[in-house]
Parts: C-alpha cells; structure tokens; sequence
C-alpha cells in the first residue's frame, strides 16, 4: 500500500472542502456539531490554508487515490513549531497504518518542534497519536491536558 501526501493547492479548495464536511461528521458525535440549515458543518478556516503563509494542506492518496487530508500550520505558541492543526483518514483506509504512514511523512516535512492536540473523547485517535508520536520524537514528549470547551491532550515533542 503506497501512502503519499500531495500537497493542495487553491484549486482543490472544493476537494478539501468535502472531505471537511466527512471529517466534521465524524467528529458531530465526539464535540455535538451540529449541521447549519443548509446540511452542512461550518469549517471557518479552510481559506486561511490558503491565504496565511505558515500553514499548508495535503490530501493523503493511498495507491493514487484520495484517502484523506492534512492541515498543518506554524503553532499557535509563535515559538517555530509546527502543529498537526486536522488530520482524517477516510473510514476505508482506517486500521491499515495509513494513518501511521501519513503521519511519518508529514513530521519528515518539518524536522523539528511539533505540537498536535487530539480530543480526549476519542480514543482512538489518542491511541494512535500517542503511538506515532512515541515511534517518531527523538527526545522526551510533553503531555498536557487543555480545559473545555474542547477537553483534550496536547503533545509537543521533536523529530
């Protein structure tokens, strides 16, 4: 199974834009979205990946098919870090390392500082981040927990 990452561009913004609304229905049941009155989840940061510099999007292709996304951007901490801002892998490729493989490609973008947060209403994700992070840093990994209104676990670690 080849996983790549290709980097988006201002013309697959339509692209993005649905696989966001998959990715927002997975996580309506974690952090109770709920659709707007035209069906669909509200995303308000999809043109910043395109307008900002410091942050970048990829789609995730699995032998040459799109299987899901990234969005990375500088850290919100301004300290030179990179943050794993959204990541989704489509149902079809889940629990097949996709994911894993993904990841390990976008950490080898940017060696270096990171931080990404997962929510702590989805274990899985914090099994598999906790995983990949483990096999990937290259020194110790700061653990922190981050109050409501999104309860979750943030990692900063180095590759």
């Amino acid at each position: 199974m080849d996983v790549e990452l290709v980097t988006a561009t201002e013309a697959d913004k339509p692209v993005l834009a649905n696989l966001i609304q998959l990715y927002q229905y997975d996580f309506s049941e974690i952090r109770g979205l709920d659709l707007t009155p035209h069906g669909t989840f509200t995303y308000r940061y999809l043109d910043s990946y395109f307008t900002e510099s410091g942050r970048e999007a990829h789609f995730i292709t699995v032998d040459g098919t799109l299987g899901g996304f990234a969005l990375l951007r500088s850290d919100v901490d301004n300290d030179g870090s990179w943050n794993v801002a959204e990541f989704f892998v489509v149902r079809r490729y889940r629990h097949q390392g996709v994911a894993r493989r993904a990841a390990r490609l976008l950490f080898t973008r940017h060696p270096g500082e990171w931080t990404l947060s997962f929510d702590r209403n989805n274990p899985p994700a914090a099994a598999l981040w906790r995983s990949v992070v483990a096999e990937a840093a290259t020194g110790g990994i700061t653990e922190t927990e981050r109050p409501p209104p999104i309860a979750g676990t943030r990692l900063r670690f180095t590759v």
